[in-house]
C-alpha cells in the first residue's frame, strides 16, 4: 500500500502449496512519513485455504483456514505496556476464531516478537518455516545479514494444497508497505517411522495442546477393540440389571403373598 490513508492491497500466488516441508523467505520494508505510533498498520503473510478475500485483518478476511502472520506497526490496544510495536505475531485458526483487532491480536497469538522495521536504511527479511509441524519465524533486519529468533510454536499442524499471500491495509493512519520479493523453497527432511506416523495428512489447522477457544485438537477415532469392550461390558451391564430386578420382584411378590395370607 502507499502512504494514503483507506488504501488496501494484496498479492496472492495462484496454485495452492502441496509441499510438506516448505520456508518462505519474505524481502519487505515499510517506511513512511508518521511519526512514532502514527503510522499504520503493517501487513500480513497468509498460508490459507482460501485467497484473494479481502476483509478486516490486515486487508484480509476474518475467521480464515490456515496461518496467519502479522508485522503489526500500530498499537491498537492503550492500556497494554507488556509489548513495543512494530511486533510480530502468528495465529493458526480453523475457521472459528476471530481476530481481536482492537487488542492487537493478543487472544488468538501463539507467539511474537518486537521487531523495528521501519524507515530503516538496509534491507529487511523475514522468514517463516514449517518443518516437521514445527513453526519458526526469523528476521533479519539489523543489516547483519543474521537471522534472529521471533516464533518458535511445536505440534502446528498445517493441510496441504493452499495459497500464501499477503496483505495489507491503511486506515486513518499510513504507512507504504513494500513487498519486494516471496520465495518459496522446498525442504527435504528426513523422518523416522514414528515421526511418518506422527506427520500424517490433516484437514484442518490445529495446534496441539492449545488452550484457544475452538482451537482443540480433533478427538483420535476410537479404535475397533475399545468399541467391542465398551458395547460388550454395557451389553454385560443391562443384563446384570435386569437379573437383579428380576430377582427384587420375585422377592417383592413373595412377600405380596405372605402379608394376603
Amino acid at each position: 500500500t502507499p502512504d494514503v490513508q483507506s488504501k488496501q492491497g494484496a498479492v496472492w500466488n495462484r496454485v495452492p502449496c502441496y509441499l510438506r516441508d516448505w520456508e518462505m523467505q519474505v524481502h519487505f520494508k515499510i517506511h513512511g512519513q508518521g511519526k512514532k505510533n502514527l503510522n499504520g498498520d503493517g501487513f500480513a503473510i497468509w498460508y490459507t485455504k482460501d485467497r484473494m478475500q479481502p476483509g478486516p485483518v490486515f486487508g484480509s478476511k476474518d475467521n480464515f483456514l490456515g496461518l496467519g502472520v502479522f508485522v503489526d506497526t500500530y498499537p491498537n490496544e492503550e492500556k497494554q505496556q507488556e509489548r513495543v510495536f512494530p511486533y510480530i505475531s502468528a495465529m493458526v485458526n480453523n475457521g472459528s476464531l476471530t481476530y481481536d483487532h482492537d487488542r492487537d491480536g493478543r487472544p488468538t497469538e501463539l507467539g511474537g516478537c518486537t521487531a523495528m522495521v521501519r524507515n530503516l536504511n538496509h534491507d529487511t527479511f523475514l522468514v517463516i518455516r514449517y518443518v516437521k509441524r514445527r513453526l519458526t519465524v526469523l528476521i533479519d533486519i539489523d543489516g547483519k545479514h543474521e537471522w534472529r529468533d521471533c516464533i518458535d510454536v511445536p505440534g502446528v499442524r498445517l493441510p496441504r494444497g493452499y495459497y500464501f499471500g499477503t496483505s495489507s491495509v491503511t486506515g486513518d493512519l499510513s504507512d507504504n508497505h513494500d513487498i519486494i520479493s516471496l520465495k518459496l523453497y522446498q525442504l527435504t527432511v528426513e523422518r523416522t517411522p514414528e515421526e511418518e506416523k506422527r506427520d500424517r495428512e490433516v484437514f484442518l489447522p490445529v495446534v496441539d495442546n492449545l488452550k484457544l477457544p475452538g482451537m482443540e485438537a480433533p478427538l483420535e477415532p476410537m479404535s475397533g477393540l475399545a468399541l467391542f469392550l465398551i458395547v460388550f461390558f454395557s451389553l454385560v451391564a443391562i443384563v446384570f440389571a435386569i437379573v437383579i430386578g428380576i430377582i427384587v420382584y420375585n422377592k417383592w411378590q413373595e412377600q405380596s403373598r405372605k402379608h394376603f395370607y
